[in-house]
């Protein structure tokens, strides 16, 4: 099954830079709360890390999906951020939740990647283009089935 919306637009560009140890994720929460965008996605981004801290899925036997995130990996930097992505929804209430992906290397160019968490720390700078998204309702929705959020999209 798939579900989708589609008719949106881009309605506006912020572009932003995340100075030496601001922590990623929360950075990404305060621009989208000073702009007051809780519908869109982040367009680009890349820069160091002093300090990084991520998911990725494992196997969870006791999860209804059967998998789920693994205890948070943490790597000590300097890491290259070689590429930030991620969707910029809201739950049923309003409240602002970022579904955010990187890809990462380290000093022998050994690549990494996962699911962004709170702990990832800018080493030199973290520069980001968040697109708003106008004309759809970027949702996320608690599914009972896989016991997991799920991006739920809808048309306006």
């Amino acid at each position: 099954m798939i579900s989708m919306a589609s008719g949106g637009t881009i309605k506006r560009l912020v572009a932003a830079r995340m100075s030496p140890g601001e922590d990623v994720l929360l950075g990404l929460e305060k621009i989208c709360k000073d702009n007051h965008i809780n519908n869109g996605y982040i367009v680009s981004g890349m820069g160091s890390l002093a300090k990084v801290a991520f998911f990725d899925p494992v196997a969870l036997p006791d999860k209804k999906a059967g998998y789920g995130y693994s205890t948070p990996i943490l790597m000590d930097g300097p890491i290259e951020l070689l590429s930030l992505t991620g969707m910029i929804c809201h739950d049923s209430t309003g409240k602002t939740l970022l579904h955010v992906h990187y890809a990462l290397s380290d000093q022998k160019g050994n690549a990494f990647g996962g699911h962004v968490i709170e702990g990832n720390k800018v080493l030199l700078t973290t520069d980001v283009i968040i697109g708003e998204i106008d004309g759809l309702e970027m949702g996320r929705e608690f599914d009972k089935d896989l016991d997991v959020f799920i991006f739920a999209p809808k048309q306006k």
